[in-house]
């Protein structure tokens, strides 16, 4: 989208113009601009990334990726959107801990549309 003038928008730039790093225990190469592969273990590199200056870190990913770093004590705020539908079943991400974990309410909004978005820190 970024590279179009037809459609691309702050967001798109934004996207594309911001450093990445995929995790992948499958891909051995990649095309996209910006990005660096990961394949070393997980909690090591994300430590590493956090003591980096710069910005906040924003993870996309599977259960079992998410779960991954919840386990291993990375993450630093937790934003949950509630959708108002009941599936029924789902991936549970917050197996595997062997301890609580408390967490503090940061702020919650709520939209037109019924989603909630909540961001939780831990305690």
């Amino acid at each position: 989208m970024a590279a179009n003038p037809e459609t691309a928008d702050d967001a798109s730039r934004k996207f594309s113009s911001t450093p990445k790093i995929v995790f992948s225990r499958t891909l051995d190469t990649h095309e996209w601009q910006r990005t660096e592969l990961a394949k070393g273990h997980l909690a090591a590199t994300i430590r590493k990334l956090k003591d980096q200056p710069g910005g906040d870190i924003m993870v996309y990913g599977g259960g079992e990726f998410v779960s991954n770093l919840i386990r291993e004590g990375l993450i630093d705020a937790y934003h949950f959107f509630i959708n108002p539908s009941i599936l029924g079943a789902g991936m549970p991400i917050f197996g595997g801990r062997e301890t609580r974990l408390d967490l503090q309410l940061v702020y919650a909004k709520t939209f037109e549309c019924g989603i909630v978005v909540q961001c939780y820190r831990p305690k």
